[in-house]
């Protein structure tokens, strides 16, 4: 009869453990609300000007979108198309123009470090809410990393911090770096749902 007694507690036990575990791990509707709520303000980062300028497609033509470039956009001046490489056009690299730093007068080159293209699997231009966030959640398609990881990228990388900081008559990216990564850090730890692509 003990032994009995005790099995029944033990897999009692294991049952409970087992329940909590999952129940700790399904997203309740609350959490998923905040989840969206913290998405939709990442997604106003990555869809902004600053970074989709450079998410482009394979046709490898920067962007000059946004209402600092009135009507010269949607594309970069002077014709500019990268190679496959997505870090030089014409033969030269894009920090050919491009420099370290910005040039310090309305519509001079903007510049930080390593500027380039963004990978060609990781296109946001014309993207919408849904298909950014499968993406930015899809190592195969974010450059093989966790969202903790993106998080950091956003929070450290000198190319993308220019885009709070991108010169003389050009809008910056909304919010901070610091807010953006904690929005997706909310976003990841509130299960990182991602819109209906019908939103």
């Amino acid at each position: 009869m003990l032994r009995i007694l005790t099995v029944a507690t033990v897999f009692g036990v294991g049952m409970f453990v087992w329940l909590a575990a999952t129940l700790s791990q399904a997203q309740t509707p609350s959490s998923q609300a905040e989840g969206l709520a913290a998405w939709d303000k990442a997604f106003d980062v990555f869809s902004h000007p600053r970074c989709v300028n450079c998410h482009v497609p394979d046709d490898n033509k920067p962007r000059w979108s946004g209402p600092s470039y009135g009507a010269k956009g949607p594309y970069h001046g002077m014709g500019i198309v990268a190679d496959a490489s997505r870090k030089r056009a014409a033969g030269l690299p894009c920090t050919s123009c491009h420099t370290t730093q910005n040039l310090p007068f309305p519509g001079g080159a903007p510049g930080a470090p390593g500027w380039s293209l963004a990978p060609v699997d990781m296109v946001w231009w014309e993207k919408s809410s849904a298909d950014i966030c499968m993406q930015i959640k899809d190592p195969e398609r974010n450059g093989g990393r966790s969202v903790e990881d993106v998080a950091d990228h956003i929070g450290h990388d000198p190319l993308v911090q220019w885009g709070w900081s991108p010169g003389p008559g050009r809008e910056p990216a909304p919010y901070s770096a610091k807010e953006a990564m904690a929005y997706l850090l909310a976003w990841q730890n509130a299960g990182a749902p991602c819109p209906s692509p019908a939103d």
